[in-house]
């Protein structure tokens, strides 16, 4: 949460302007500091990171087509797929990085191929160069989700300005928020002015409709709440940093650790801990549990399981990996606290079974 009286100022105005949605100053002010922020251009606020994956598929115009991207995600990553009446085709991850392997995209590439949807799991930077040097071969456009990478450069330039477009999630849960909402970021001009008509219901001037929209606009709320947040990014990054750097030396010898990829920065997001097994994760979780601490089994279930998709080859590494992970608390004043806990469950465990 931002500081109380920076976001109350903000609140106060907007209930002097009486000013509430429908591309507000509020979100067009913080369009352009996250434009500037982040140095990408063609950037759009919509009402959550969910509603942005769906817009770039609505984009895309496409029907009775795939779109091959990660089983390893949040679910919002292959529902918004299905919704947009697209099929999401699986490639496994890598079981040290988490992120789609590029090795297990080209074979999946048919004529109803229309797009490849990685994303950049718990801020780790995907193979970009790979990806897209495969999309390029087959005339491919490329959506990143970059859902957790608020803060991730690759090769010297920010992850969003990677791919045809790049969509964000501002959720409460996320480094940067605006309570709900994300954002979409478009390398074609023409494609983000069409953008800019289909968020707001397809309007394009005051008694006119051109073309089928929806309604997915960030309100003044939420944007006042974004800019109090962007103004205390880099507070909030270091005190990430400090909570990530800590677990690394506590727990690298204890549990497998993500795999960052070397071409870009760490993302300090979020923590995932992988155990030998299930058995130990489970042991954990309880025991993190007992002592008040809710780690998050991010992500199980592994997508390629879920009721409305139809995956024909098990996603190995996904559900291997979905089993035996937790992401547990960062910048919350319990990381000595976790570590501990975990430390010492896993030596009574480990102890136990070499008597055994």
């Amino acid at each position: 949460m931002p500081d109380r009286e920076k976001f109350k100022s903000y609140i106060d105005g907007i209930y002097e302007s009486g000013w509430l949605t429908n591309n507000g100053p509020l979100v067009q002010e913080l369009e352009k500091k996250l434009e500037d922020f982040l140095g990408v251009k063609n950037l759009l606020c919509l009402s959550s990171g969910t509603d942005a994956l769906q817009f770039a598929y609505r984009l895309l115009e496409e029907e009775d087509k795939e779109v091959i991207t990660t089983p390893f995600s949040f679910v919002s990553t292959v529902s918004a797929i299905a919704a947009e009446r697209l099929t999401p085709v699986f490639a496994d991850i890598d079981k040290d990085t988490y992120n789609m392997d590029p090795k297990n995209i080209e074979r999946l590439i048919n004529e109803k191929t229309c797009a490849i949807a990685p994303c950049h799991v718990f801020g780790n930077a995907c193979e970009i160069d790979e990806i897209d040097a495969i999309a390029k071969k087959h005339d491919l456009k490329v959506i990143y989700d970059a859902s957790h990478a608020f803060d991730v450069e690759y090769k010297g330039k920010h992850i969003l300005g990677y791919g045809d477009m790049s969509i964000i999630s501002f959720h409460a849960t996320k480094m940067f928020h605006t309570v709900e909402g994300g954002a979409i970021v478009i390398k074609d001009d023409a494609l983000y002015e069409k953008a800019k008509v289909v968020r707001n219901y397809g309007i394009d001037a005051p008694d006119s409709v051109s073309m089928l929209g929806v309604n997915s606009k960030l309100n003044e709320v939420g944007a006042a709440m974004g800019l109090c947040m962007l103004e205390e990014e880099d507070i909030i990054h270091k005190e990430r940093k400090k909570s990530h750097e800590f677990y690394t030396r506590k727990l690298k010898e204890f549990v497998q650790l993500q795999q960052n990829n070397p071409s870009a920065d760490q993302s300090y997001s979020y923590f995932p801990v992988v155990f030998d097994d299930e058995n130990e994760m489970d042991q954990v979780r309880t025991a993190l549990f007992e002592r008040g601490v809710a780690a998050r089994q991010y992500f199980k279930p592994s997508l390629d399981t879920l009721p409305y998709v139809n995956c024909s080859e098990v996603m190995e590494n996904s559900r291997d990996i979905a089993s035996r992970i937790l992401v547990i608390p960062m910048h919350s004043g319990v990381e000595p606290m976790v570590a501990e806990t975990i430390i010492d469950t896993l030596s009574n465990m480990r102890t136990y079974e070499q008597a055994s």
